[in-house]
């Protein structure tokens, strides 16, 4: 990795943490909050791309697990990757990953559109495909009852992925930082 990736990586970290002081929303029923910090995972996956987008989320969590404060509500620890909320946190370099993915396939033809599906497969679909079992598992509840539970983050998920889209967009025309795909020479 060049200097200039561990520093976007780094910095995807920090904006991360930095969402994590937005007070977190409790959702009646579920012991998950909605947080800003999903607004950071598709901007990392968006704007960093896949590899980078990935280890910008796993750098997040490394700083979380050695006792950082910097999730939302000022928890950090090895105890919330055993909580209610540990397979959405599980999800975050997943969905930075496959946000940054699909924003590489389509990196040609990227649009607001394209940056809008991306975020929403890999911000919400993803999440909350990882999220919503381990809901279930370490908050007690049947699987059905956190789904249920889950359709409160929608609402907020759908802004923040629309959020991410314009923002990833606008930077790809300013300062495109994941590089355009290029043709290898094949050896004849």
């Amino acid at each position: 990795m060049r200097t200039r990736d561990l520093a976007y990586v780094a910095l995807f970290a920090a904006i991360v943490a930095v969402l994590g002081l937005v007070p977190p929303v409790p959702v009646s029923g579920l012991p998950v909050p909605i947080t800003a910090q999903t607004l950071g995972v598709m901007l990392a996956g968006s704007v960093l791309g896949a590899r980078r987008g990935g280890l910008a989320l796993l750098v997040f969590l490394a700083v979380v697990a050695v006792g950082v404060p910097v999730l939302s509500g000022g928890r950090g620890g090895l105890g919330v990757f055993v909580g209610p909320s540990a397979g959405y946190l599980y999800s975050w370099p997943v969905a930075a990953f496959v946000i940054g993915w699909l924003t590489q396939l389509c990196w040609r033809r990227y649009t607001l559109a394209w940056a809008l599906v991306a975020n929403l497969l890999g911000g919400i679909v993803v999440v909350y495909a990882i999220g919503i079992p381990f809901t279930s598992l370490f908050g007690d509840l049947p699987l059905a009852a956190s789904a249920t539970g889950a359709l409160a983050f929608v609402p907020g998920d759908l802004v923040k992925a629309a959020a991410a889209s314009v923002v990833a967009v606008a930077v790809r025309r300013a300062y495109p930082v994941i590089e355009a795909p290029t043709r290898r020479a094949t050896a004849g």
